[in-house]
């Protein structure tokens, strides 16, 4: 469509009439006495009317301007000419004033419009009429209107907005052009998650796990100095997504985080969380683990998890299964750490963290379910990937023992162990374990073996440090996240030590790695689940 040759828009606006129509009221009744005091008239709906009347102030029900009554059990109040085309007029325009004066359409110069609560009625469980109930059909209508004629009128869809539009009048008696740009972009981004998060629910209630059309929607929580590199610009949104992590998560102390930190985070907290059941803890570097330990308290677990790789665990993220206890914090406070994240911690060891400023403090409140449903996303040139979250859980059941040698119960729990290890590890991936904690970690190399050499270097350097007589590998179980597609890894494996090998199975050469793995003596287990980490 030609955009009509209308006349520049004025860079000032002195506004006359304001349109409240809010669910919610946080802060209404101030805002609108500060409307008052500026001489604006409050033109308002139902609820938000009774509230301004009930704070003393003179304001006018919608139907008086429109002749029309509310009616439909509230569907229709605001959906009338006089109404957007009081949002919409041109006011320096000829032809749009003509219609005005014509019809009886006054000027509206302000809306404060944020929506029936339709995110939080999903959130609380509610039915399929009450949802749909809960879809605002006037109140987006309206913000976009205002939005499209922000030449005239300033749109507020939140207590910030109208916030910035109180503050203008008492400033400049009036609302700016660029204010006016910078509500209306807010604006229509609010009816844009809006709508998203309204067609992603109907996608669920049909079942339409991959419909047409996919919106992502998320609502700025920080934007950072820079992302993974200082010459990398970056920003951080939260979801709707309720599930506990990083991003809902109460920072208690140090700056912010970081790209890279926010990456780490939230790597380390869904790999503990395989653990809830015990004390558990896992370190991470660069989005993988260097130490993974379960123990009798979480000062075990944390000693355990150390001891695995010592050197990478410098500058790390750690997470923590249980509430975190000062003996924890205590031995944490011993090695340069970036951040650290719990359910919660006790007073005692909020009280150590805070002499140590630079270090992140993040309280979860409870810990993600590793078998709950829901998507990850990736950015690919020209668009996006979207798969179902990895809830593959193996259990003794799962396993098949392929080998000669059938393991014992200690090396089944070992196997499990590393295997679910594994699965948060970057492929190529290949993780020793013994007794709950991990022995090595070989981590994103482009072939098996060479993973393999890598986790069983981690293993005897850890011992050296420890001051061991052998390789922590020694009598560990190996786990693979894919199939070993010749018998090079695995031997790599028995050589470091290994007495189990736990893998996915599937490979055109499995006879020959079980073959290998029969004269080697060891026992292996396939789990018919590959879960690759890339």
């Amino acid at each position: 469509m030609t955009a009509p040759a209308f006349p520049p828009a004025p860079d000032l606006v002195k506004p006359k009439r304001a349109l409240l129509s809010v669910s919610d009221k946080t802060g209404l009744v101030e805002a609108a006495r500060a409307l008052a005091a500026a001489g604006v008239e409050l033109v308002s709906t139902g609820g938000t009317k009774a509230a301004i009347a009930a704070g003393g102030l003179p304001v006018k029900d919608v139907s008086e301007i429109t002749g029309f009554p509310e009616m439909m059990d509230g569907r229709v109040k605001t959906l009338h000419p006089v109404v957007h085309g009081g949002l919409l007029g041109v006011r320096n325009a000829d032809s749009h004033a003509a219609a005005m004066a014509e019809h009886g359409i006054g000027p509206i110069d302000i809306l404060y419009c944020n929506l029936y609560p339709f995110e939080a009625t999903v959130a609380a469980g509610a039915d399929f009429e009450t949802s749909v109930e809960n879809i605002d059909i006037g109140g987006p209508a309206m913000i976009r209107s205002s939005a499209k004629n922000h030449g005239f009128v300033a749109v507020c869809v939140d207590p910030e907005g109208m916030a910035e539009v109180v503050a203008a009048l008492a400033a400049d008696g009036g609302t700016t052009l660029a204010l006016r740009k910078r509500l209306a972009a807010r604006a229509y981004a609010r009816t844009a998650a809006y709508d998203a998060a309204i067609s992603a629910w109907f996608a669920g209630q049909l079942s339409d796990t991959y419909p047409e059309r996919k919106t992502l929607a998320g609502t700025l929580a920080q934007t950072m100095r820079y992302g993974e590199n200082p010459h990398q610009t970056a920003a951080f949104y939260r979801t709707s997504d309720p599930r506990p992590g990083v991003a809902r998560a109460r920072q208690l102390q140090g700056k912010e985080l970081s790209y890279n930190n926010i990456a780490d985070t939230d790597a380390a907290y869904e790999l503990v969380a395989e653990f809830a059941d015990r004390p558990a803890v896992a370190i991470i570097k660069h989005a993988n683990p260097c130490g993974v330990a379960v123990g009798a308290t979480l000062s075990e677990a944390y000693a355990r998890a150390l001891q695995c790789d010592p050197v990478s665990a410098f500058g790390g993220v750690i997470a923590v299964s249980q509430k975190l206890d000062v003996e924890t914090a205590r031995q944490i406070t011993e090695l340069f750490t970036e951040v650290v994240i719990a359910p919660d911690a006790d007073e005692d060891a909020i009280a150590l963290f805070a002499a140590r400023r630079n270090l992140r403090l993040l309280l979860a409140g409870s810990l993600p379910d590793p078998l709950a449903g829901g998507e990850v996303f990736r950015s690919v040139a020209g668009g996006f990937l979207v798969q179902s979250r990895d809830t593959a859980r193996i259990g003794p059941a799962d396993l098949k023992i392929v080998t000669k040698r059938q393991p014992t119960p200690t090396e089944i729990a070992d196997m499990l162990f590393a295997f679910t290890v594994a699965k948060h590890v970057k492929s190529n991936a290949i993780v020793y374990a013994r007794n709950g904690q991990t022995a090595g970690i070989g981590a994103g190399q482009m072939n098996r073996r060479d993973s393999a050499r890598i986790a069983a270097l981690r293993a005897a350097e850890a011992a050296e440090a420890a001051g061991l007589p052998q390789s922590l590998a020694e009598g560990s179980a190996c786990a693979s996240e894919a199939f070993f597609p010749f018998a090079d890894g695995l031997l790599q494996a028995v050589e470091a030590g290994a007495t189990a090998v736990i893998q996915p199975g599937g490979s055109i050469r499995d006879a020959d790695v079980i073959a290998a793995a029969d004269e080697a003596g060891i026992t292996m287990a396939f789990t018919g689940v590959r879960v690759f980490r890339h």
